[in-house]
């Protein structure tokens, strides 16, 4: 059984390498570092407007990630999923929204969410959270980049 399942991971690795060269040679490569450097992703949000950090929306934001994400995201380490720290500066606010919103579909479509579920080999899922709670999560994150 275990043969199975590693066999299924390698080829899931293998195609979603191959998908990415078939990207890149489409055009596709932004030519950015990470691919999603200004991809809004995949899933409802299209314009997040972002001003100054709203101290309110990130203590609800932190209640939100202490409660559901924190299981499989640190900051600063990896545990299941990948660290945090500096995501905002990585990530669109939008692609970071619609990651929390839409975990599945953007592992299954979008190059940066493919490219860290190949790295994880763990599926996100989707943690019942409204698009208002995820804008406050995403407040929050905004908050712990500005602190380092």
């Amino acid at each position: 059984m275990k043969f199975i399942q590693s066999f299924a991971i390698l080829i899931l690795i293998i195609l979603l390498a191959l998908a990415s060269c078939k990207k890149e040679e489409e055009g596709t490569d932004s030519g950015n570092s990470s691919p999603s450097a200004d991809s809004k992703g995949i899933g409802p949000i299209t314009k997040v407007d972002l001003g100054e950090i709203d101290q309110a929306k990130a203590a609800k934001g932190k209640q939100h990630f202490d409660t559901k994400c924190s299981a499989c995201h640190k900051f600063e380490e990896k545990v299941v999923g990948p660290p945090l720290a500096g995501v905002t500066e990585r990530r669109t606010p939008e692609w970071i929204m619609n990651m929390i919103l839409n975990p599945v579909e953007m592992t299954q479509k979008d190059p940066a969410a493919m490219e860290l579920y190949a790295t994880y080999l763990v599926q996100m899922t989707f943690q019942n959270v409204s698009q208002d709670e995820t804008r406050e999560i995403l407040e929050y994150f905004r908050q712990m980049d500005k602190k380092k």
